[in-house]
């Protein structure tokens, strides 16, 4: 039966060995992505941009009103500003609102 010292012995000399072929396989990985990466021509950019392709949320809509005094504007989506409901109850439609192209 072996003795505590050598199970101790034998624990160190595996931790090392799990540790070089943490590394061994991490630099393998690495050097695949860079492989993969100069092969399609993607940069470091590429990968944050394609990451949030499908996420909802967070994206900015092109504005759909303007007021006309203040200059303010609003998408049409969510809860209508008070600007825009004051020129309603004044008889202007969104179409007098509305951001020509």
């Amino acid at each position: 039966m072996a003795d505590v010292q050598e199970l101790l012995r034998q624990r160190e000399e595996l931790e090392r060995q799990i540790k070089q072929m943490q590394s061994s396989v991490r630099s393998d990985a690495l050097a695949q992505i860079k492989e993969l990466m100069s092969q399609h021509n993607l940069s470091t950019a590429d990968l944050t941009v394609a990451g949030k392709k499908g996420a909802k949320g967070g994206g900015t809509v092109a504005p759909k009103y303007r007021d006309p005094e203040s200059g303010t504007t609003w998408s049409g989506r969510g809860l209508k500003p008070k600007w825009v409901t004051a020129a309603l109850e004044s008889g202007k439609s969104l179409d007098d609102m509305a951001i020509k192209s």
